[in-house]
């Protein structure tokens, strides 16, 4: 009995080992037994059912911080009672994490990145979809490789089986990410050459941010928009023809309505009652890629990315719940195809460095002091400059009623008082005096360019940099960047497939994934 019993234990061990791409061998002549069930287990991988419905949603920027810290301001800080909140995605029966360096370095940008989750390669950070060449790092020509050029993922989906596809991001369509799907270029500067390779992607469906730089650089090349339509695009940008929009309409570039910095879509916590969301253009992607041979559709929240590099954690965390949303709705479509579909949502790199917890606020922190802020960093930007169009001559008194009304900083002791009000909105001496050299700096005519200033403003406005520091600090948030660090990113994944996405590997290991996934060569 103990011999059956350990034969048979020996046979399970090597059919498993051979399935993994082991090389335990007990045997030089296999038994009949084996061979057959190795068989069996090949016919099994062979009939691995593929996603015909591919959502692929990238947190730009969004790490493990990120998610935690959205956990926590949507949870309970209460002694005794201490909850996180789960996002949706955290529900995924997979989950894995990807190390994210890039050829040039490990704390890489999102071009690179970008690359190797869609294309399965390592770059130079500033690449786009080319290989580099050479040892010395550089966005010129002659550091990549233009004679083998690899194709993404969605453009072999769409080649090899007829997929409709779909690019969404909050920000610039050319931006980086986005472009890392359809384009190959040097730089990621190139906005007007990645424009036209947009053009000519043949893609079904852009949706979200506006085109940088749509005439080139010096404002002489023909309009992007133009060279769109010329290729067969549909171009519209009311709120009414977007939410008109079906799989009748041919191809189709959706351009947000309503457009803030930098032609991006508005920062969540600045939306106002009917603003098209993030969620609402996935839901139009999934309405116009409907299609028999099934679709591929990556969803970028880019501005996750934009709130870490200015250090703003309130409107960081309100983009990445409005990304949970556009996460729900692939969710609420899988429902209806719970064979066909796979959802993945990942980053591409953490942005900002941030951590929950930091040195003023010890082994504690107040997230609902984060509840005071109504406004993100560009919006205040915005109000401030207007204050100082009106009134050349602003004072530091003038602001600071706008600032207890936007972030409920207060400005309440006396001379003397305060020299310790960790995690309450009452300013120290010392933040008050943080705020006046900052508003000094303001007011300047040119923001100081010293090592000094970089390290307390990162090129931002001083005075909403500032703000943003000290009530984030005060709710126990901490950054260490202006730029991306290289910590790991966390990946989730439900549906057809998604125990590929287990376990620690690389960020390029995502696109060979998908490859399986979906059944391609």
């Amino acid at each position: 009995m103990f011999k059956r019993f350990l034969s048979s234990l020996l046979l399970i061990v090597t059919i498993v080992a051979i399935v993994m791409g082991g090389s335990l061998i007990y045997s030089t002549n296999p038994s009949p037994e084996l061979v057959e069930a190795v068989s069996n287990t090949s016919s099994v991988n062979e009939a691995r059912k593929v996603a015909k419905y591919i959502f692929m949603f990238i947190g730009d920027g969004m790490a493990a911080a990120q998610v935690n810290s959205a956990q926590i301001y949507g949870g309970s800080n209460k002694p005794n009672n201490m909850k996180l909140d789960v996002l949706n995605f955290q529900n995924f029966e997979a989950v894995g994490y990807q190390t994210t360096h890039d050829s040039t370095s490990f704390a890489p940008d999102s071009a690179s990145t970008a690359t190797a989750l869609s294309s399965g390669y390592k770059t130079w950070s500033g690449t786009i979809g080319l290989k580099p060449t050479g040892d010395i790092s550089g966005n010129e020509v002659e550091n990549v490789d233009l004679k083998d050029i690899p194709k993404t993922i969605a453009e072999k989906l769409k080649e090899e089986k007829g997929m409709k596809i779909g690019i969404i991001s909050t920000v610039t369509m050319n931006h980086a990410t986005p472009a890392a799907y359809y384009a190959h270029v040097p730089s990621r500067n190139d906005y007007y050459e990645i424009a036209m390779q947009m053009a000519d992607s043949n893609f079904d469906f852009f949706g979200g941010g506006t085109i940088n730089k749509p005439k080139g650089n010096n404002n002489d090349q023909k309009d992007a928009y133009e060279v769109l339509k010329e290729k067969g695009y549909k171009i519209v940008n009311t709120k009414e023809d977007i939410l008109a929009l079906d799989n009748k309409q041919g191809k189709v570039y959706a351009v947000t309505p309503v457009v803030q910095d930098s032609g991006s879509m508005p920062y969540a916590i600045d939306n106002k009652e009917g603003d098209l969301t993030l969620a609402d253009f996935v839901k139009k992607g999934i309405d116009v890629l409907d299609n028999e041979k099934g679709f591929f559709m990556m969803v970028e929240s880019g501005k996750i990315d934009w709130a870490g590099h200015a250090n703003d954690a309130k409107t960081n965390i309100m983009e990445v719940l409005a990304f949970e949303d556009a996460v729900q709705v692939a969710i609420d479509f899988a429902k209806k195809h719970p064979e066909e579909t796979l959802i993945i949502v990942t980053g591409d790199h953490e942005t900002g460095g941030m951590s929950i917890g930091q040195a003023t606020t010890g082994y504690d922190v107040a997230f609902e002091i984060l509840e005071n802020q109504k406004m993100s960093y560009v919006a205040f930007d915005e109000l401030l400059d207007e204050m100082i169009k009106k009134n050349p001559k602003l004072k530091f008194e003038d602001v600071m009623p706008i600032i207890t009304e936007n972030f409920g900083l207060k400005n309440e002791y006396e001379d003397g008082e305060g020299d310790n009000p960790y995690m309450t909105l009452e300013l120290s001496n010392s933040e008050v005096e943080r705020l006046k050299r900052a508003f000094d700096d303001t007011m300047k005519e040119e923001l100081p360019k010293d090592e000094e200033s970089y390290r307390l403003y990162g090129g931002y406005n001083p005075l909403s940099v500032t703000l943003t520091h000290i009530l984030n600090n005060k709710a126990g948030i901490g950054w260490t960047s202006y730029a991306h660090t290289g910590i790991p990113v966390p990946v989730y994944a439900t549906g057809v497939g998604a125990e590929l996405f287990n376990g620690a590997y690389d960020n390029t290991e995502i696109y060979h994934k998908l490859v399986t996934a979906t059944g391609l060569k």
